[in-house]
């Protein structure tokens, strides 16, 4: 018997340890070579793990276990051969294929073995769509899954919930209860939650944190939006958002007031003359800040773009570990759930983030006159360790008047 030992690799200079999310071959399958066998959860990414050698795969971890990095996860036995019909590539000689122990009429359910094998992901959900299926309540056996080898995906969740729902609230208001549960459920934390709680705890405990207000009307930016958006669209396929908008007037402050854009390293304080804005997205595994490279040096298209790439994949979890890492500053935007008005927490190592929040019609006095605009409180949560709080103050002053006088944001005035 030869032994391949299967141990979880270096995946990054910060992760040191993975939590095994999910088998996508099962125990004693056959695998070829470089064939994903499970999937590793780690602080920022979900990656596949592929099969080192050709075999007979042998679990030695379990889904949820955490392992540090050189741990054992699997074993692959090489001297058991490849099933009929499994082999990569039709190499092997019909001779070959016979084996010289069993009668060839043994082989004959082999095919099933193999569709079995290779069909493990069949009905298993990805780790984004379990999470869609249990929070639902629906089971993943009435899933019908569309991705690779009948992988339930997260749309196939999202269609599966809508599909249930109008069913599963009939039911539930058929009738009055007949008791009422005080049952308890106790769920092992994922390693994205842990991280985020972690170090949402790491920048209340290590920094000066403090947060300044303002409100900007956004009158202009929408008569903006509403005059040149088909033609925006028509040009780049693609909608002219908040989003860039917002980004490339906190890029163009950003490089005038570099405080803002600096971090700490011990004693030392490091400026960047670039712009990476980390764009907070929510997923149903929890909220992931990737970067957008650039900004100061990017068009308005190119950061949609951009955004639009990493929400995508960041709700998919197929965000690489690349795609993770830098960042100078930081936009969220709880207005898209509604949220009138918040403290957002520092993206650490960064010194600030911007707060955008829901569009709300209010009576505004313009030159003496009563007016109903669409208004949005801005936040800055910033470290007082390195940025004064008259810096804050202009910093939301400029973002604001760029914003409001959008043709100044155009022209880079």
């Amino acid at each position: 018997m030869s032994i391949v030992e299967m141990k979880v690799p270096t995946i990054g200079e910060s992760i040191t340890e993975v939590t095994l999310s999910q088998w996508l071959k099962g125990n004693g399958d056959y695998v070829n070579l470089d064939e994903p066998i499970c999937e590793f959860e780690s602080d920022k990414a979900t990656l596949e793990f592929p099969a080192e050698a050709a075999g007979k795969l042998i679990y030695v971890a379990e889904e949820g276990d955490d392992l540090e990095i050189g741990a054992l996860v699997a074993k692959i036995d090489t001297s058991v051969a490849s099933p009929a019909g499994n082999a990569p590539a039709p190499a092997a000689t019909p001779e070959e294929n016979v084996s010289e122990e069993k009668p060839q009429t043994q082989a004959t359910p082999t095919p099933v073995q193999q569709t079995e094998s290779s069909s493990y992901a069949k009905g298993h959900p990805s780790p984004a769509a379990g999470k869609i299926l249990a929070e639902k309540g629906i089971s993943a056996s009435e899933v019908k899954g569309t991705g690779k080898d009948g992988r339930i995906t997260k749309s196939d969740a999202m269609s599966a919930t809508k599909s249930s729902t109008p069913v599963e609230s009939k039911t539930l208001s058929s009738g009055p209860r007949a008791n009422f549960s005080r049952e308890l459920r106790t769920e092992k934390m994922s390693r994205m939650r842990r991280t985020i709680a972690s170090r949402l705890v790491s920048a209340k405990n290590n920094t000066a944190m403090l947060t300044t207000f303002n409100e900007v009307d956004l009158t202009e930016i929408m008569a903006l939006r509403k005059r040149y958006q088909e033609q925006f669209v028509e040009k780049y396929g693609i909608k002219l958002g908040f989003m860039s908008l917002f980004s490339k007037a906190c890029a163009q402050v950003l490089m005038e007031m570099p405080a803002v854009n600096s971090q700490i390293d011990g004693n030392n304080l490091i400026y960047h003359d670039y712009v990476d804005i980390s764009i907070a997205i929510s997923t149903p595994t929890g909220l992931v800040v990737p970067p957008v490279h650039n900004v100061e040096s990017l068009q308005f298209h190119e950061i949609e773009m951009k955004i639009k790439e990493l929400a995508g994949k960041a709700r998919e979890g197929k965000l690489t570990l690349e795609e993770m890492k830098g960042g100078t500053f930081t936009i969220t935007n709880g207005g898209v759930f509604g949220s009138m008005m918040s403290t957002p927490i520092i993206n650490e190592p960064q010194s600030a983030i911007l707060g955008m929040h829901t569009i709300q019609q209010r009576p505004m006095a313009i030159d003496g006159e009563v007016k109903i605009r669409p208004m949005m409180y801005l936040a800055l949560s910033y470290d007082h360790r390195v940025i004064d709080g008259s810096t804050s103050v202009t910093f939301l002053v400029k973002v604001k008047k760029l914003l409001e006088d959008p043709m100044t944001l155009m022209m880079g005035l």
